[in-house]
């Protein structure tokens, strides 16, 4: 069976990225996906050389992409020596498997892609143990494609069952069974956890939830004065990481959470449901947001959606726009030219656009500069402040 493994920095492959759009889809929108699909292919360690963009009015249900645009592919993969070929959607595993036989070069679909990074991101027992279980419940149903010995298929004897069927089916009880054993494993973590949770005292919990990449473990470093693992690359953080925090004199507890993602693998939500379970038990989300990414008001809705997905949403929330030092509006000079970049906004200046009245508490600030630090601070200290005043009305020595 083909594995997931961890890539070394320097092993570098050429990639061509591939996706299908409609006839009436925003190609400027289709090429940011694209473009965010680049970051995760560099993440992982390809190298990208051509990004295609098939225009059908829905996948091809055999090949995704149709067999026209296939030998156009494979005479550029001839004449640039392409290793990889990564699909921005999910593939069916008949499409995948068609698609190997054809092109004959390996291929990742987002899906695969995304545990492949985690994969490689994973560095604690627990860490590896989500990605394990997510890897094989993703393989389950693409064993098929995916075992070279399954082309006897007929090579049965005296039954209408050969034994590359039997062999299937003693795999995939083989698959079924790890899966057993990894929620079980999971569970029986997942028991400790809370375990550790409910031993941290009936402090308040503060949790960072974003998109991936947009500061968190930055914000957290400020904010906490450790040394938490942060890189410009996705997913840079995997396991939730909690530190005791104290602003004037109220501490509180705030726990770094893993990146959200548009179209986040539902193997991952399921198999990392203990870490997002730090950002559902919270008593106060900071939701990150890079202001300075040409596409965060889409992040903005990702993370709201994935909120609502795991039943977080109705947390008090502070947003926490960052990278204010990157950020430089888009104008229209007038109605019949494209968009230019304006210079910087000032705070005074960004106070007054609309993001400032997206949410009761919101904050501009850069992480990296420690710009607008002691402002972020003050209202995470209020917003704690009346939280712990609700918890325990009769302990108000501390203000």
């Amino acid at each position: 069976m083909i594995e997931y493994k961890i890539k070394s920095s320097t092993e570098l492959e050429k990639a061509i990225l591939i996706t299908v759009a409609g006839k009436r889809d925003d190609i400027e929108q289709i090429e940011e996906y694209l473009d965010e699909l680049e970051f995760l292919a560099l993440t992982y360690g390809a190298d990208t050389k051509k990004k295609i963009i098939q225009r059908l009015d829905k996948p091809d249900k055999s090949t995704y992409i149709g067999k026209g645009k296939i030998l156009e592919i494979k005479e550029y993969i001839e004449q640039n020596d392409i290793q990889l070929l990564i699909f921005d959607d999910e593939l069916s595993p008949a499409q995948q498997k068609n698609l190997e036989k054809e092109i004959k070069k390996k291929i990742l679909d987002r899906n695969f892609l995304i545990l492949q990074i985690f994969a490689q991101r994973a560095q604690t027992a627990y860490a590896k143990t989500q990605v394990d279980l997510a890897y094989y419940q993703y393989m389950l149903p693409r064993l098929v494609g995916l075992w070279t010995h399954l082309e006897r298929q007929r090579g049965g004897t005296g039954t209408r069952s050969g034994a590359g069927e039997k062999e299937i089916e003693t795999d995939r009880r083989i698959i079924r069974d790890k899966i057993s054993l990894l929620k079980e494993k999971l569970a029986e973590i997942d028991k400790q956890m809370v375990t550790q949770r409910k031993s941290r005292g009936e402090l308040i919990r503060v949790a960072l939830v974003g998109y991936t990449n947009v500061g968190k473990s930055t914000i957290m470093n400020m904010l906490s004065k450790s040394d938490v693992f942060a890189e410009n690359k996705l997913f840079a953080t995997l396991d939730t990481t909690t530190r005791k925090v104290v602003i004037d004199n109220i501490p509180f507890l705030l726990s770094d959470t893993v990146g959200f993602i548009r179209k986040l693998p539902h193997q991952l939500v399921e198999s990392f449901k203990s870490t997002l379970d730090e950002a559902r038990e919270a008593d106060l989300l900071l939701h990150v947001v890079d202001i300075s990414h040409k596409n965060f008001e889409e992040q903005i809705q990702v993370v709201m959606q994935t909120l609502t997905d795991i039943k977080a949403s109705d947390k008090p929330t502070i947003i926490v726009f960052n990278k204010i030092d990157a950020y430089k509006p888009k104008v229209n000079i007038d109605e019949f030219s494209d968009p230019i970049e304006n210079e910087f906004l000032s705070l005074d200046e960004l106070k007054k656009t609309w993001m400032n009245k997206l949410n009761n508490a919101c904050v501009f600030i850069s992480a990296t500069q420690k710009e607008n630090s002691d402002e972020f601070r003050k209202i995470v200290y209020d917003k704690v402040k009346e939280l712990h005043i609700k918890r325990y009305p009769y302990n108000n020595f501390l203000y």
